[in-house]
């Protein structure tokens, strides 16, 4: 599973860092992004699927395909 995170939507509000600090980081602006290039480690799809849910701006999204 590979996510991404649209900076044109996030508006950073971290509920996604606050879900799942090990597959987000945040900029000095606030920002969130997706770390290690979007790859969610095997038994952490949970975790990501959480943090999409839990984003107001539907900023985050499953990337489809390779």
């Amino acid at each position: 599973m590979r996510i991404k995170v649209d900076p044109g939507l996030c508006e950073g509000h971290n509920r996604c860092f606050a879900l799942a600090p090990d597959l987000f980081e945040v900029d000095d602006y606030g920002l969130s992004q997706a770390l290690n290039g979007g790859v969610v480690p095997p038994g952490r799809e949970e975790e990501a699927r959480l943090a999409i849910d839990n984003c107001p701006e539907f900023a985050i999204s499953v990337v489809e395909g390779d």
